[in-house]
């Protein structure tokens, strides 16, 4: 028996050596071809030098260290082998026959369900196929195919690096390249001499324009271009943009940047130019015109050419409304408009006007035109109303603590409900999904959810604010949202139901540099029942003085609350700029309670909380390479009971650590208070089937993420963080807040990450690996040792997986 382990032992071995030489990246090369292993640049010193990289047409293949096999290229080569780009033209061309005769049908006048069906389907196997005969399949398309050295993008290369460097100062630069070759793999070197670099001495004008001197001198201190600043050809264009702009929004509504030319005079001397601003004249010769805005005309179009155009005008804030049916109202639509008659021509209320009436989400399209007669604008606001009614089904999967589970919602809009540009919306939700119990020992166990609400969002403001409100802020898209809804919760150890109202007010600055959200009532009636075993548990708690079990009484919640989220840079599309987002939120439950005894006014069979709760979110991108970048994210929150609620927050108002968006080598909602211990089970380990509440938490997450191939990203990252409680806690030792060892108590987690990015979806796995734990003694709670050779993760229940949908921050 043991000589056929060791054979097959031995046809193993043999068989990855023959994988692994299969895969070499040399492997069917061409003499004369050689392998691009490395690129660099030597010589960069007050350049910017990953700009000068991004501009490298060719970059080495990712490859795994020391056995040189890269994984993109393995994809590739096997799509390679399963692609017969003959078989997919013959395909292709049997496709384009088989639609022109279906065309020819639909032509003649047979025009039944079936045969445009077939049309249909024939037009998308035909863009599958163009899109395959093109760029391959789809682990072609994945992949990378191996980078050989190419001497023209080299050369090519050189000259875009030589341009770039010209561009921005260095006018005596030069680039050379430079190859190492051996055994057909070739490392490629940009050798580059910057020399000194050239600064503006001078900024000098020679228009003759003096209205529109004016103008510019006024707006002076926002120019690109400064004395003693590096010469910067982008600078130049960027400025050429800034005065367009500039005109533009003080009524010179023709004027284009064309006219703007700027003349360079170097001295290779002293290493500065002096640069010449002139602003030509129209070919008239006369000086540019300013613009006034004289009429200015809304106009909504039928939704349909079928629905007759009854031209309904009227007049408000002196624009002419023209409307197919007189629906909707004027005075909300001019709250919007920024346009005013008898002002100058400005391009940022055209813009202003044009995006806030997008924001209100009732024309399909908004056009904006203009009409000169002389140097006076007549306006036209030209809009079609959007569907009446929209309804959107969704069928997916979400993952919030366990595994992955199917979802399927509904929604109706109703748009312009009351003829003041209302939207009426209805929601539901239901999902499915895999979560730890906390009753039964192992397993994952489904917990189900259940969500209906309707909604009513007014264009302006409410009550309680004064008339006068909607001129006065309109541009900042006011909104108020009122909301009744229902949910309904069935997890393994309690069903929770929950009957809410809302009344809010939304609205944002008009950069959208900033949010805001004003909840000026946000109650709950809520009614849970609770599994027989999780009951006992938390009579259990109740004995040791944990009054946790008031949190699942029938209970009357309410609160006021204020949020604002400032993002800097648009945090979210993940773009290659720099972008931060910081949250700030505020609430007060109960507040009214502080004046008002709920039991002479209401059911004395219901239980009310007081408490104040504020968290702190802060979260940042920066790109370090263009297929590098680190984020990170600081989450601070604190959640005080007090007055009637007895100690108790209401379950939702806790905070808890771990899991996917937590931190991550902990199960999610496991983690903490502070250094408690968790009872062991009976194998030894942690018994982490109950959740954590905490009322103070701390979040610290660091993540390096780099693009690997295709569609596949890496991270690898590190999460600290913990919750506490204000109080000491009788049920569980060590969870109160002490300034004196609090940082003793700081969980640490790292881990490395998975994602498959599809731009409209991200597929995320993370690994997360427990390395500093809490809960142990404390001369024990470093465990990142305890991983070897032998056990790779650690010990039992030291790692974590992470299955999630999108980024973690």
């Amino acid at each position: 028996m043991s000589v056929v382990v060791k054979k097959t032992k031995y046809i193993n071995f043999l068989f990855l050596i023959h994988l692994l030489w299969s895969c070499s990246l040399t492997r069917g090369l061409h003499e004369d071809e050689f392998l691009l292993t490395d690129v660099s640049t030597q010589g960069i010193d007050k350049s910017d030098g990953e700009a000068i990289k991004n501009l490298i047409q060719q970059k080495p293949n990712t490859r795994i260290p020391l056995i040189n096999i890269s994984p993109g290229v393995m994809v590739y080569n096997l799509g390679n082998a399963l692609y017969d780009s003959t078989k997919i033209a013959n395909k292709l061309q049997e496709a384009q026959q088989s639609l022109l005769s279906s065309a020819e049908k639909i032509k003649q006048g047979n025009t039944s369900t079936k045969v445009e069906k077939r049309y249909n389907k024939l037009n998308n196997k035909i863009n599958g196929l163009e899109k395959k005969l093109e760029y391959g399949n789809w682990f072609m398309r994945t992949g990378n195919a191996k980078v050989v050295l190419d001497s023209v993008k080299t050369a090519v290369s050189a000259q875009q690096i030589d341009i770039y460097l010209k561009n921005n100062g260095f006018f005596d630069a030069r680039v050379k390249t430079k190859i190492d070759s051996n055994k057909q793999k070739a490392k490629l070197t940009y050798l580059i001499t910057e020399n000194s670099p050239y600064v503006i001495d001078s900024l000098f004008n020679t228009n003759a324009d003096t209205t529109l001197n004016d103008v510019l001198k006024a707006n002076q201190k926002h120019s690109l271009l400064k004395n003693k600043a590096r010469y910067s050809q982008s600078n130049i264009t960027k400025e050429r943009q800034r005065i367009e702009d500039v005109l533009k929004a003080n009524g010179y509504y023709a004027f284009s940047k064309s006219y703007i030319e700027y003349n360079v005079y170097k001295d290779t001397v002293e290493k500065h130019v002096v640069i010449e601003q002139i602003i030509n004249k129209p070919d008239s010769g006369k000086d540019h015109e300013i613009y006034t805005l004289d009429s200015i005309n809304f106009s909504i179009a039928p939704p349909s050419d079928l629905i007759a155009d009854e031209k309904e005008q009227t007049f408000w804030n002196d624009i002419k409304f023209s409307m197919y049916q007189d629906n909707y109202s004027e005075k909300i639509i001019s709250s919007r408009i920024f346009l005013q008659k008898g002002k100058l021509y400005n391009k940022n209320a055209v813009i202003e006007t044009q995006r806030q009436l997008a924001n209100l989400d009732m024309f399909r399209f908004v056009n904006i035109s203009f009409d000169t007669l002389g140097n006076v604008i007549n306006t036209n606001i030209y809009t079609r109303p959007n569907q009446k009614f929209q309804i959107t089904n969704q069928l997916g999967a979400s993952v919030t603590e366990q595994l992955p589970g199917p979802f399927f919602s509904h929604s109706l809009q109703n748009r312009n409900i009351f003829k003041g540009l209302e939207i009426f919306e209805f929601n539901f939700r239901a999902g499915l999904e895999g979560v730890a119990s906390a009753t039964t020992e192992g397993g994952v166990y489904r917990s189900r959810e259940l969500s209906t609400s309707a909604s009513i969002i007014f264009p302006q403001f409410l009550i309680p604010f004064n008339f006068g409100t909607l001129e006065k802020f309109g541009r900042y898209n006011p909104r108020t949202r009122t909301l009744l809804g229902y949910s309904f919760v069935n997890r393994p150890e309690y069903m929770r139901e929950a009957l809410n109202t809302i009344l809010a007010y939304t609205w944002g600055t008009r950069n959208l540099k900033q949010q805001f959200t004003f909840n000026l009532l946000d109650a709950n009636l809520i009614r849970s029942d609770l599994d027989s075993v999780f009951r006992v548990r938390l009579e259990e708690l109740q004995d040791q003085g944990n009054n946790l079990i008031n949190s699942f009484l029938p209970s009357y919640v309410s609160s006021i609350s204020g949020q604002v989220i400032i993002n800097f840079n648009q945090y979210g599309l993940f773009q290659k700029n720099e972008a931060s987002m910081w949250r700030i939120f505020v609430e007060s439950g109960g507040t009214t309670f502080n004046w008002i005894d709920p039991e002479k006014f209401g059911d004395n069979s219901l239980n009310y909380f007081q408490f104040l709760k504020f968290q702190s979110d802060f979260r940042k991108y920066i790109p370090l390479t263009n297929k590098s970048t680190f984020a990170y994210r600081l989450n601070l929150g604190l959640a005080k009971p007090y007055g009637i609620s007895g100690g108790v927050l209401p379950y939702e108002k806790y905070f808890f650590a771990g899991g996917s968006t937590s931190i991550r080598a902990w199960q999610p909602r496991r983690l903490g208070p502070g250094s408690f211990t968790p009872d062991l089970d009976e194998e030894g380990t942690f018994d982490y089937r109950f959740e954590q509440p905490g009322e103070i938490l701390f979040e610290a997450m660091f993540e390096y993420r780099r693009k690997l191939f295709g569609y596949f990203d890496g991270a690898i990252f590190v999460d600290a963080g913990n919750t506490w409680t204000f109080a000491v806690d009788p049920s569980r030792e060590g969870t109160d807040f002490k300034v004196n060892r609090f940082y003793k108590e700081i969980a640490v987690g790292t881990g490395v990450g998975l994602r498959m990015d599809f731009e409209f979806l991200v597929l995320r796995l993370d690994m997360g690996i427990k390395a500093y734990d809490p809960a142990r003694p404390e001369n024990e709670r470093f465990i990142l040792d305890k991983l070897s050779l032998k056990n790779p993760l650690g010990e039992k229940a030291q790692q974590v997986f992470n299955i999630g949908i999108g980024y973690p921050f």
